[in-house]
């Protein structure tokens, strides 16, 4: 072989190698964060474990000298970049999940903010307790929960701040402070939905409730009959859990519901033979079934049919409180190079659903290659704790799923529909959810949470070096 050529190989070879060395450094130096909506991926300086209350400190505190900023991830299900900034430092909490106390004759628990509901069940499901208020899903962490306040499917509870007696909260300038309803009452209810604004959230102490056995029944209604069936059922103590869902198929577009009680049962004696907890199992048939429903009309009137059928063939089932709030997720697992699943969510006072559900049919059926998969509507009572509450009075809350896009000219699409969707939740006296991507507008935030200027005043008096920060602050708040 011609000398120069195996010079030119080795020097080539070389540098291909050095590249794919810089490469990995650069990854290593800096690590990309991104979360589950995956439209923002961010480099950021440092991914940091949460080890323990004294390492925390040092982070802040070291922090403080060399002025980077910080974050707070738990599993990143906010999809907003709530989580994550910039050239930043992300305090990754999942390790953190110690259960410290646990009183079931008070019924109460205190958990390190990285535990996640799946743990606490694991523990108090064997002594007959059960959580309050969750979403419908157990893998996320108990801090992330409070930084985004959730509700969930009990309609006898509001949102999570309900159920929250204290925390410890580690402040900007690295104290660790108490903060209850009677102990710097101003911050509870500002990190209770402050989206990790205020400082890293140490642990938490809630209250419990006692499991029980309910019976489940789903049934079919028109979408014009649903404010009068949930009055019914919010007047019926013996109706702990409620939640419905109508149609996004084609045949039945915003018009045909399906509505899933869970009351409480006659015979409580079954409770232990019923109390072992579920695991999360994928479903084939409606796994593909909602695979066939994100590119074909035929498949979102098939997987409507399935629902249908699925749901209705539980009736009289027996379920235990803990598990109802175990709902199987698996089978809406979801991986694509192009695109993504983002959620939104609306809430709407009670007696504005019919002429909100109207309007918004109106305005989507207009809106070809919008990609929407499903609407599950929640109640969330008033909620006038949490400085940046959405839920102004009684609520239905809309949660949205959408399949779009990732390129730029899909996202400004997706923003479009979304800002004419929340104009309508806003017309109808409503607001909506902030953990998601940013696509309403200053103007659309405002409305929604007339106290929005508020609470960024107070975080920068908490705050005056703004040292937590993320996405969502830099978007809206600075």
């Amino acid at each position: 072989m011609n000398k120069k050529v195996i010079v030119s190989f080795f020097i080539g070879y070389s540098l291909l190698f050095a590249g794919s060395i810089y490469k990995y450094e650069q990854k290593l130096l800096h690590p990309v964060a991104e979360d589950a909506g995956r439209l923002l991926p961010i480099a950021v300086k440092s991914i940091k474990q949460a080890e323990g209350e004294k390492q925390l400190q040092d982070i802040v505190r070291r922090a403080n000298k060399t002025g980077d900023k910080l974050s707070i991830a738990g599993m990143q299900h906010s999809q907003g970049g709530h989580t994550y900034y910039p050239n930043g430092t992300v305090i990754d909490m999942k390790k953190y999940k110690k259960v410290l106390r646990f009183d079931p004759q008070q019924r109460t628990i205190t958990v390190q903010s990285g535990a996640t509901w799946d743990d606490i069940q694991q523990y108090i499901n064997p002594y007959g307790l059960a959580v309050k208020v969750m979403q419908s899903q157990n893998i996320f962490t108990i801090g992330g929960s409070l930084s985004v306040n959730v509700h969930g499917r009990d309609i006898r509870y509001g949102s999570l701040i309900d159920t929250v007696e204290s925390f410890r909260l580690l402040t900007a300038d690295g104290h660790i402070i108490n903060v209850s309803r009677e102990e710097n009452e101003q911050l509870f209810s500002l990190v209770i939905g402050g989206y990790g604004l205020f400082g890293i959230i140490l642990d938490v102490t809630l209250t419990l409730a006692k499991d029980e056995l309910y019976e489940k029944n789903t049934r079919m209604i028109d979408y014009k009959e649903y404010t009068s069936y949930f009055k019914e059922v919010a007047n019926n103590p013996e109706v702990k859990m409620h939640l419905a869902r109508i149609s996004v198929a084609p045949d039945t577009y915003l018009k045909e519901m399906y509505v899933t009680d869970w009351t409480l049962a006659a015979d409580q004696s079954g409770l232990a033979a019923h109390s072992p907890l579920k695991e999360d199992r994928i479903v084939a048939a409606p796994k593909m079934l909602l695979g066939l429903s994100r590119y074909s009309d035929w498949g979102k009137n098939k997987f409507w049919e399935l629902q249908r059928v699925y749901m209705e063939r539980g009736n009289g089932e027996l379920e235990t409180r803990n598990n109802v709030m175990r709902s199987e997720t698996a089978f809406m697992e979801y991986e694509n190079g192009s695109r993504t699943e983002v959620l939104q969510e609306y809430f709407v006072p009670v007696n504005e659903f019919m002429d909100y559900i109207d309007d918004l049919r109106t305005v989507l059926e207009k809106e070809e290659g919008f990609n929407l998969l499903n609407i599950t509507i929640r109640y969330v009572e008033k909620d006038e704790q949490a400085v940046l509450s959405y839920a102004k009075e009684d609520m239905f809350a809309f949660v949205l799923l959408i399949n779009q896009g990732r390129s730029s000219q899909e996202i400004d699409q997706t923003e479009r529909v979304i800002r004419k969707m929340v104009d309508v939740t806003l017309d109808h006296k409503g607001s909506y959810y902030l953990p998601y991507y940013a696509y309403p507008s200053m103007e659309q935030l405002h409305t929604a949470y007339p106290r929005s200027q508020e609470f960024f005043r107070m975080k920068r008096k908490y705050d005056p070096a703004e040292r937590f920060i993320n996405l969502f602050y830099e978007e809206y708040g600075k």
